[in-house]
This record gives C-alpha cells, sequence and structure tokens, in this order.
C-alpha cells in the first residue's frame, strides 16, 4: 500500500504539468499526497475497522476536502447516502491497493476490490480495472513473476499488457478512465527494473500522472521492495493521521516495515 502513496505524491505536481521523461526530481518542490492517498487511506481505515467503505470514504472526503476529487465523486462525498454513479473512472483502481494485503484468498481479493469500487464506480470497467490491480498485487504478494502476472491479468481482464513503452509514451490524451489508466500502469510496473524505475516509467506516460504512479506503484511494491529513503520521504509527506493509518495497517497485516 505504500507503493501507491509512493506514486501518489511524486506524480502530484506532474499532473498538470507533464513531463515525458524518467529524468525528473523524484520527490520534485510541491511534491504531496493528494486524493489518490487520502482514498487508499480511507479503504485501509474500513479494512482495518471492518467499516463500511462508503462511510469512511465520505469521512475522509470530508476531513481533506482540497486534495483533487473529481466534480463527480466531490459531490457523492458530501451527499450523504448518495448512490454510486456509474463512473468508469480510475478512482476505484488508484484506492484499492489495502484490498491486496488484507485478502487472503484470490476469491476474496475479487470480492473486496468489487465492493471497494462498487460504492462510487459501479461500471463493469471500473470494477474490473480495480479486480485487475489488486489481482497483481496478490498474485506479487504470493511470489508470482511479472510475466505471470501480465499474462494472467491479461488474459482474465481483456487487457492488451503487451503494448510497448514506446508505444505508451506516443499516446496523447488525458485518458481518466479505468480501461485506459489501469494496464499502462501495469505495463510500468511489469517492465520494470526495480521500484523507482516503475514509479518514474509511470510518471512519464503523462496524462493523469499520479494516479498512474499510484496504481503502478502498488503492483511495484510487492515486487522489488520499497527503498527506505522513499518510505521515509512519503511518510513525512503525509499528517500524524495519516501515517497513524497507515502504520497500523501494515502492523496488522504483515506488510514490510517503513
Amino acid at each position: 500500500m505504500l507503493g501507491a502513496i509512493i506514486g501518489d505524491i511524486a506524480g502530484s505536481i506532474y499532473e498538470a504539468d507533464n513531463i515525458r521523461s524518467k529524468d525528473f526530481p523524484f520527490f520534485g518542490p510541491g511534491s504531496r499526497f493528494t486524493d489518490d492517498t487520502v482514498c487508499t487511506l480511507a479503504v485501509a481505515e474500513a479494512l482495518l475497522e471492518d467499516g463500511d467503505v462508503a462511510e469512511t470514504l465520505r469521512r475522509y472526503a470530508r476531513r481533506y476536502p482540497d486534495a483533487g476529487y473529481g466534480g463527480m465523486f466531490v459531490q457523492w462525498a458530501f451527499t450523504d447516502d448518495a448512490p454510486a454513479y456509474g463512473s468508469w473512472g480510475n478512482g476505484s483502481a488508484m484506492r484499492v491497493a489495502p484490498v491486496a494485503w488484507a485478502a487472503e484468498s484470490e476469491a476474496a481479493v475479487l470480492a473486496l476490490a468489487a465492493q471497494s469500487a462498487a460504492v462510487t464506480h459501479d461500471h463493469p470497467d471500473a470494477v474490473a480495472g480495480a479486480q485487475a490491480t489488486a489481482l497483481a498485487i496478490w498474485l506479487a504478494r504470493h511470489g508470482a513473476a511479472a510475466a505471470a502476472i501480465r499474462e494472467t491479468i491479461g488474459r482474465r481482464f481483456g487487457y492488451d499488457l503487451d503494448q510497448s513503452l514506446a508505444d505508451l509514451h506516443g499516446r496523447s490524451s488525458f485518458d481518466v478512465s479505468c480501461r485506459g489508466t489501469v494496464p499502462p500502469a501495469l505495463i510500468s510496473a511489469l517492465s520494470a527494473a526495480d521500484f523507482e524505475d516503475a514509479v518514474r516509467t509511470a510518471i512519464s506516460l503523462g496524462g493523469d500522472s499520479d494516479t498512474i504512479a499510484c496504481i503502478a506503484g502498488s503492483v511495484a511494491e510487492p515486487l522489488y521492495g520499497i527503498p527506505d529513503w522513499m518510505a521515509a520521504e512519503a511518510r513525512a509527506r503525509l499528517d500524524d493521521r495519516l501515517r497513524a493509518v497507515l502504520d497500523r495497517f501494515r502492523a496488522r497485516f504483515r506488510t514490510a516495515p517503513c
């Protein structure tokens, strides 16, 4: 889960000002957590407390109202008991990482990922994107190699994960759809040399940089591990409340110390 947070923070300053290179300050001036981190830690707290995901997401959004949420999510979050709004956006995948660390089986990963998505993003593409991301993390946690994860996720979800990085760099649109975001993020992670390379590659693709890097970082974490200095830098950019949830979750679900 920390990998998702690092990707979000590192990519935060490049969403509005894309950089089509892997040569940039990893935590550049002004790097901060965004809605990706807030929503990820909301899901983590819901899992820790066996709580209601929708209620927890609303509480976190209201506590951090300036984190950069999409307009439809804001309307949902600030309206009590609002139903899911049919979104096919990438918000379901960027917040799903905790599910993959808490679930004890492949079936549980898929079920929990769908549940965490569907409170807001109940379009089939958004549910599938959350499931694909969570399953990729879960498989990596259990020792699957990048090539095996690529084959499994591509076949199961109908994603083309054989695109080259050169092809991905040639994209020009700002795509916030789950179907347009998850495959590039997975390719960034599964073709990387290490964690840092995964996040740098994801950011270099442009578009919704923080979310692509968030998803890529979430998958890269169990594949490659996280350098200590990155963990420290990311933790320093969280407030005490968010840091406490991160620490409780990692202790409970036995993820690597940070």
